[in-house]
């Protein structure tokens, strides 16, 4: 006569491979190399301007340099604005390119930006992180309409010697005549001599 241990087993077996195969595979967790790879081919197609263009990267008429005067440049930025807030590696918010003044384009690099979520540069709980690396910020806007965000830059597609995630890259040269104007500094009130009595004759 079995025992009923041995009765019970292979319940026991038939409700462990029930519950193996009913159970969801967990979800494989990105790695920085694997995003570097999906960023890799999700942007290869935008060395071809046009197509760049067509998915909704409109070209700055500006060559961008560094504002603070350390060397370096960004080269020509392409937003797409509808990838603002996006941390998806397919996905970049902007598009660099360098341009040769003669309509040849090369892509250069990427950049991601998040708005911050409550518009203080002081505050930094919502940072956000793509390829293992924290996204720059908050950061203050540098033009009208912009708001306090973070950002990251990815040099994919052309060295830079500074850091494949620095900001500038100084192998990025903007051409003369190419930057956008600085805007002109405040006009001083000319100074003015005091004013002095007319002189009077003597009273008789």
């Amino acid at each position: 006569m079995a025992s009923r241990s041995a009765k019970l087993a292979p319940v026991a077996l038939a409700a462990t491979a029930t519950l193996t195969l009913g159970a969801a595979p967990a979800a494989p967790v990105a790695t920085p190399t694997a995003q570097l790879a999906v960023a890799y081919r999700a942007t290869a197609k935008y060395h071809q301007h046009r197509t760049a263009v067509a998915a909704g990267y409109v070209p700055d008429q500006y060559c961008v340099v560094n504002p603070e005067g350390g060397g370096g440049a960004l080269g020509y930025p392409h937003f797409n604005h509808a990838y603002d807030g996006s941390t998806d590696p397919k996905k970049p918010t902007a598009l660099l390119y360098e341009g040769d003044g003669a309509g040849r384009w090369r892509l250069a690099g990427l950049e991601w930006m998040v708005v911050d979520r409550d518009g203080r540069v002081d505050t930094d709980d919502d940072r956000p992180s793509l390829f293992g690396q924290p996204f720059r910020g908050p950061l203050p806007a540098r033009y009208k309409g912009q708001q306090v965000h973070y950002s990251l830059h990815l040099w994919l597609w052309k060295h830079n010697p500074s850091g494949r995630f620095e900001p500038f890259n100084p192998a990025v040269v903007c051409r003369p005549g190419t930057t956008r104007p600085r805007p002109p500094a405040p006009a001083t009130a000319p100074s003015v001599a005091p004013a002095v009595a007319p002189a009077t004759a003597d009273a008789p």
